[in-house]
């Protein structure tokens, strides 16, 4: 028997109905619209790279350093502002302000500098993981041996030629002998005799920033036209300190970076003497008695502020022991006994050693005869 369908209950149904399609309807516009965003075409990493002009990079992230965005975010800006206009998309829709976070190295906590780390993300960016690897450690080692700014940095300075022009002279250079933004920073500031907040440390910075960024290119550039060398290596005081802690003797670091110029020589420290206040030129004098058992003292002279690296090698080229590594020294005269033993506090046999000397661009070596 057919039921009766009130006026009540149709409209009760066909409301209920109405609900369900639009709910229905409203799911179906959720999916579509998510099928439409899963259609969106994404750039897949490794993201496109191509060959760039260095010294016009050097000059925009020098630019964005001054323009807010400071030293991590002017490395990177500098680059792909470069690649927006060489490629496009994907370089179009990347803010350089991701980095921001890094300047003064890590939002002022001075640990990795703002440079590094913002060219550090480009490579990463532009390359596999184990292709980057290489050219980071080729970035980085470059940055804790060179003279900085560089003399091109400079002189780009003194030619006018970069877009903001806050301090336009030469500026003192020094080795950082760290990526470390507070170590890096502040040996120059000590070396230059200027303060944190001074127009031309903010101007080391802002060259630096852009020395970082053409050097990134550099490297990216050989890279991408297969011509890239690798030529950092460990240095010989790292591979001694590893010898032991890196290994499974100890097995306790994990590091590239030099030891010594933060924790100094924990195994046999050397006590270095000023036996003058004024030097007229870069020396280091042969060692006395030579030749010498089981000791020796050696002078070194610098004419102006440096850091100065001095130590001990072998025969072989083998590092026997550091004495000086990376010490800020003012003009003087100075001189550091060594007592004949290694970095581990081992005696060395009796042979021939030499002593090697480097401050700033200077370097010198002496031969020593230990006998027994």
């Amino acid at each position: 028997m057919k039921k009766n369908v009130t006026r009540k209950d149709f409209l009760m149904k066909t409301g209920r109905a109405a609900v369900g399609i639009t709910a229905v309807a409203g799911l179906s516009s959720l999916v579509t619209t998510a099928n439409t965003q899963a259609k969106t075409k994404l750039t897949p990493w490794p993201w496109p790279y191509t060959s760039l002009d260095a010294e016009a990079v050097r000059i925009q992230a020098h630019n964005f350093y001054w323009n807010d965005k400071d030293c991590s975010s002017g490395t990177f800006g500098g680059i792909i502002s470069a690649l927006a206009t060489a490629i496009g998309d994907p370089w179009t829709n990347l803010p350089m302000e991701v980095m921001l976070y890094g300047r003064g190295g890590g939002n002022a906590w001075g640990v990795l500098c703002g440079c590094l780390n913002g060219a550090a993300a480009l490579i990463s960016l532009v390359t596999t993981k184990a292709q980057s690897g290489p050219l980071i450690n080729e970035l980085w080692g470059w940055y804790e041996q060179a003279e900085l700014p560089t003399t091109q940095a400079n002189q780009v300075a003194i030619n006018g030629q970069y877009l903001v022009h806050n301090f336009d002279q030469d500026l003192p250079q020094n080795v950082s002998g760290s990526p470390l933004c507070h170590a890096s920073v502040t040996e120059w500031c000590l070396t230059a005799n200027k303060k944190v907040s001074d127009v031309e440390r903010k101007e080391r910075c802002a060259r630096v920033t852009g020395d970082v960024a053409a050097k990134t290119v550099e490297i990216l550039n050989a890279f991408f036209a297969g011509t890239f060398t690798s030529t950092y290596v460990d240095p010989a005081s790292v591979t001694a300190c590893l010898s032991c802690h890196g290994s499974a003797v100890f097995n306790n670091v994990m590091t590239k970076m030099d030891c010594t110029p933060c924790h100094g020589d924990p195994h046999n420290p050397q006590a270095v003497e000023t036996i003058g206040a004024t030097a007229s030129a870069f020396k280091l004098s042969q060692n006395y008695p030579n030749p010498f058992n089981p000791s020796t003292t050696i002078r070194f002279s610098i004419p102006q502020t440096e850091k100065v690296r001095l130590e001990i090698y072998g025969i072989q080229g083998n590092l026997i022991k550091s004495l000086v590594d990376y010490d800020l020294y003012q003009q003087g005269s100075y001189e550091v006994v060594w007592d004949g033993r290694d970095n581990h506090g081992n005696r060395v046999s009796s042979g021939i050693y030499f002593a090697k000397m480097k401050a700033g661009k200077f370097a010198q070596t002496k031969k020593m005869n230990l006998v027994k």
